[in-house]
């Protein structure tokens, strides 16, 4: 194994400003390149892998019925594409992510795995078998790695330190296992975004997916509540919960309806609807957007739509947080139109019932917010106890604490300790000095700087929304933590791009310092 440093490592940069890192493998003798570790690189191995996929939904189909049997032949056709191509994979994982982030697959193996287990295993074993067969030879790194992986170390401390507080099920080691490899997926992301237009084509399949997550639950709140939710138990046979499932402020079917999509949460769908919000946000003011306008702007419409259903007071106030970051970043134009949507908002009939909401959470009169600040004095009561590594992930050792609380870093400070949140700032303090200190270097294209300002602005929205809600870090929503720290994989690999580029470019002296 050998380390390789780019060109402007090696010579001008001083030792303080190593930005990523080529570790490339060097097998003595090198590994084969056979076709029999990737069945689908030969026309038999191919054939074979088919005609399994068929019988085996043939049989499914036979005792499970027609909804299993297509899960299952969709699932092996999705195989046979990912291990065909990687990136296929990566969109397996958006799009399970904003569709069907519960769906599971129809068999129990012990413990049920859902469709988004499917997809990110899927794309991590390519990744790996592209390394273990040797047509990867090298490893594309960014500075983030080394507290990532202290983070993920800190978590596994934690969680075998908490197994005395609880048993060990195969749902909890499932959950766990779900969780390790959502931040592992970090690693796969950095080094896949290699190319700008690798990283666009992801960025532009989020975008996509996000306005068709929108799409669908503008929809369904749309719909009578009863046929909504007859729509939505259709997907009981996935996995999804039976029953009433439509959710109402305050679960008070007096109040208004809010927005759950096929995401089952309103908060859940609303960090996710955050994110993509602040994704378009630098598309809908740029020069060089990714789309055509009218792209952009239904996306842009139908999130922000979308998301004001939800009635997330956090993702409302996530989004505003991840759009002042462009706004001050870059584009001050988009200030004047940010004022006049809130004074839209505080002054239109419409939105005084949801203007409403917002005062009342402000001055914590309401039941969910009192909630809250019921679970945040519980909450720090836990850290108080247990305030170095936490109580890990199994369950509370007292009988009158809990783990259930509506704050990312209550969750993490709760579960991981101090050590696990100093860790977790540790990431993203890294990834942010690493864009800032590179920053100049991204305003040169004004393209990928959009690129750029919107998936450092979804992370700032999603670091504002955790500490009202706790799905970035909630065992029990993995989509939810799966999309941050798939973000934070391309924000990261947008900054080493840039990086990279400029590093590749000449120096070029002008005639007058000759």
């Amino acid at each position: 194994m050998t380390v390789e440093r780019s060109a402007g490592e090696q010579g001008s940069r001083g030792p303080g400003e190593k930005t990523s890192v080529k570790v490339s493998f060097s097998p003595a003798p090198p590994l084969p390149r056979s076709p029999a570790l990737n069945p689908t690189r030969s026309p038999l191995g191919l054939g074979l892998l088919v005609g399994a996929v068929a019988i085996l939904a043939g049989v499914v189909l036979g005792f499970g019925g027609p909804v299993a049997g297509a899960a299952v032949a969709l699932g092996g056709l999705a195989a046979v594409l990912v291990l065909r191509n990687l990136e296929l994979g990566f969109f397996a994982v958006i799009a399970v992510v904003a569709l069907l982030p519960f769906a599971t697959l129809p068999f129990d193996i012990g413990l049920t795995p859902t469709f988004l287990d499917f997809a990110l295993g899927a794309a991590v074993l390519v990744w790996l078998m592209g390394i273990v067969t040797g047509r990867q030879r090298d490893l594309v790194t960014a500075p983030v790695v080394l507290p990532l992986l202290l983070f993920i170390i800190v978590a596994v401390f934690a969680f075998i330190f908490g197994l005395a507080n609880g048993p060990l099920t195969p749902t909890l080691l499932r959950k766990f296992a779900e969780l390790l490899l959502s931040l592992g997926f970090v690693l796969v992301v950095i080094d896949y975004c290699r190319t700008w237009p690798r990283l666009e084509r992801l960025v532009k399949f989020l975008l996509l997916m996000g306005g068709a997550a929108a799409a669908v639950a503008i929809a369904l709140w749309l719909l009578p509540d009863a046929t909504a939710n007859d729509a939505l138990n259709a997907l009981a046979r996935l996995g999804y919960p039976g029953g009433w499932v439509i959710r109402y402020i305050e679960e008070n079917p007096e109040l208004s309806e809010r927005a759950i999509g096929t995401s089952v949460d309103p908060n859940s769908l609303g960090g996710l609807l955050l994110m993509i919000g602040a994704l378009i946000g630098p598309q809908v003011v740029t020069k060089r957007p990714l789309f055509r306008r009218p792209v952009v702007w239904l996306i842009a419409g139908l999130v922000v739509v979308a998301l004001i259903l939800t009635f997330s007071r956090g993702a409302m106030l996530g989004l505003a947080a991840g759009l002042g970051f462009v706004a001050l970043t870059r584009y001050r134009r988009l200030l004047p139109w940010l004022a006049v949507a809130a004074l839209l908002l505080l002054f239109l009939p419409i939105t005084q019932a949801y203007i409403a909401r917002f005062v009342e959470g402000f001055q914590g009169t309401d039941l969910a917010t009192q909630m809250r600040f019921g679970e945040y004095k519980d909450a720090l009561i836990l850290i108080g106890r247990y305030p170095i590594f936490g109580v890990g992930f199994a369950g509370a050792p007292d009988v009158d604490v809990y783990l259930a609380v509506a704050s990312v870093y209550f969750t993490i400070a709760g579960r991981m300790g101090l050590l696990g949140l100093l860790a977790f700032f540790g990431v993203v303090g890294t990834v942010f000095a690493y864009a800032f200190r590179h920053r100049r270097v991204l305003r040169a294209d004004e393209r990928r700087d959009a690129v750029w300002l919107g998936l450092h602005a979804a992370l700032v929205g999603a670091l504002v929304a955790g500490v009202f809600d706790h799905y970035l870090f909630n065992m029990d929503f993995h989509h939810a933590v799966t999309i941050f720290w798939l973000v934070l994989g391309l924000a990261v690999g947008s900054t080493r791009l840039g990086v990279e580029e400029a590093e590749r470019k000449p120096q070029i002296t002008p005639i007058s310092q000759i």
